[in-house]
């Protein structure tokens, strides 16, 4: 799998082959039994160089994921109680609330400097699905409750607050807060999972089916460059995108008022690694801090 990571890399087998200090035959080998192990071909071969097929694009992350597992493995096999190394894979959903991670990695930092961060950033279905297969060791999500007995959890203690992110010089960009009759009509961006059903939703009322939704999103940062352009009103968490004077862009909150819960959630069916285990006992120690 390395080998093959390093090929799509490099784009070249000759290439990858001088940056793995080996000659080509062998790495050509390697891959063409990879390749008849799987039962598919991986890369098109051609005069300049090589690409990835679309079993091979496929492929890609998983063999990523497998090798950084394994890289996983080693540091934790590797490091002892006192000096403690190795990769904490976190999943975030968009928050401001990460601020509240990377203030605990920070503490954490000085009397564990083996310890490595991997941020992988997406919605709350990207979170789940990273964690259930194993890709990521901690997600971050934003949701109001947790009822997956898979997972354990610990609240955030912070919450988010829902609003509408908008051109600076849009029509509601006047008023002081956002309410259901004020989107009525209005060109809206909402995100994905929150438009197929959420508390976000229910907070529309009985203007659900008033509301011309003309794009949903992933990242809300995305969404904001659309709203900058004037396309429409991005319905979004505060703290995640520039709204200072000179940015362009200007948020306000919904009312009635709509925060959203963070929890901080891992797989009880997978064992956490060394680094894992102190990140968490880390922050629990500074949830408890905070609720004293």
């Amino acid at each position: 799998m390395q080998y093959f990571l390093a090929i799509a890399q490099e784009g070249s087998f000759k290439k990858a082959a001088e940056h793995l200090h080996m000659t080509q035959p062998p790495l050509s080998r390697q891959i063409q039994d990879l390749e008849t192990e799987l039962g598919v071909t991986l890369f098109d071969r051609g005069r300049k160089g090589v690409t990835l097929t679309e079993a091979g694009m496929r492929f890609m992350e998983r063999a990523q994921e497998a090798v950084d597992l394994m890289g996983q493995i080693k540091s934790d096999m590797t490091s002892s109680d006192s000096d403690i190394s190795g990769e904490v894979r976190i999943a975030c959903g968009e928050s401001d609330a990460v601020a509240f991670l990377a203030k605990v990695a920070e503490e954490l930092r000085a009397s564990h400097l083996g310890i490595t961060y991997r941020l992988l950033s997406g919605d709350g279905e990207f979170v789940t699905d990273k964690l259930d297969r194993g890709a990521a060791d901690i997600g971050l999500l934003v949701t109001s409750s947790i009822n997956n007995a898979d997972y354990g959890f610990m609240e955030i203690p912070a919450k988010d607050t829902w609003g509408v992110l908008m051109a600076d010089n849009a029509a509601l960009a006047k008023l002081s807060h956002i309410t259901p009759d004020n989107l009525v009509g209005e060109p809206l961006l909402l995100p994905y999972r929150a438009s197929m059903g959420s508390d976000l939703m229910t907070w529309f009322k009985d203007k659900r089916e008033s509301l011309n939704v003309v794009a949903t999103y992933d990242l809300a940062y995305n969404a904001s460059r659309f709203a900058k352009e004037g396309f429409g009103y991005v319905v979004a968490l505060d703290g995640i995108v520039d709204t200072t004077e000179g940015s362009g862009l200007t948020f306000r909150p919904l009312a009635p008022h709509l925060e959203a819960c963070l929890f901080l959630v891992w797989n009880r069916r997978r064992r956490p690694t060394r680094a894992v285990e102190a990140f968490l006992e880390a922050m629990r120690a500074a949830i408890e801090g905070v609720a004293r």
